[in-house]
């Protein structure tokens, strides 16, 4: 895991996992839809939130002079709502689920009778024996050609949307890699269910992938080996997940 070439925490570490299956896109609208459905579950971001006392979700904004912070807390945004109340997903069933906490992905993964992935695991599947700096080779758009759905321009500011998309865009419209996996890499990150142990206030846990936000000049997190941290009752419009086969699973907390 890991690689010399970037972040301080992306250190070379050797870690060994067995067999396991893991979904070829991430969860999607759809999916998450009918998980709501059958079971009547309620996500963290529509039940009100520590601190602000009404239900909604941390949501990305280009900054400007009068809000120079490009995330803030959108009262009203959640997974059917991704940035808000004038949101929807309508016509978006094929798109990555977003705004769902740790806990919402682990409750589905746990009624799909999967599991969240581990660190170790997202990074071998995402990698599927690749040893360059992008799982398809050293440069990021070969020939010009976006290999992932990432920020094209002066993040975060100017979105040239090279790639076609300005946020999110449906699972499987970029090329698979070897093992047959699509979005491993940008797109949305990834919940995986791998403590970090950053703080001891709040559970932290690793996010792997990168998402349609990193940029060349800023994160450029949209690689296998790149981790970021993510406490884990803080969904954004950034955010979904995968699941595993349950091999040893996480207990329902």
């Amino acid at each position: 895991m890991g690689t010399p070439q970037q972040y301080p925490e992306e250190i070379l570490r050797s870690v060994t996992v067995s067999d396991f299956d893991i979904d070829i896109h991430e969860v999607t609208n759809s999916q998450f839809a009918t998980f709501v459905d059958e079971t009547g579950y309620v996500t963290t971001a529509e039940k009100p939130q520590v601190g602000f006392d009404v239900p909604g979700a941390a949501v990305f904004m280009p900054p400007s002079i009068g809000h120079p912070n490009w995330w803030r807390f959108v009262e009203g945004a959640n997974w059917k709502n991704p940035e808000g109340p004038k949101s929807n997903i309508q016509q978006q069933g094929n798109y990555p689920v977003v705004q769902v906490s740790f806990e919402d992905a682990l409750a589905y993964a746990r009624w799909a009778k999967r599991d969240l992935p581990t660190e170790a695991q997202w990074e071998f599947a995402a990698k599927a024996n690749s040893e360059t700096r992008y799982v398809w080779g050293d440069v990021r758009s070969p020939d010009g050609k976006e290999m992932a759905n990432t920020w094209q321009g002066a993040f975060p500011i100017q979105n040239t949307n090279e790639d076609g998309f300005d946020l999110r865009a449906p699972v499987g419209c970029y090329p698979a890699n070897s093992f047959g996996l699509h979005d491993m890499i940008g797109n949305v990150w990834e919940w995986t269910k791998s403590e970090t142990g950053q703080s001891s206030e709040a559970t932290i846990y690793a996010i792997k992938g990168g998402s349609y936000l990193c940029a060349e000049n800023y994160c450029a997190r949209y690689r296998s080996a790149a981790r970021q941290f993510q406490e884990a009752d803080l969904p954004t419009n950034h955010i979904g997940f995968r699941t595993v086969s349950p091999s040893n699973p996480t207990p329902i907390r």
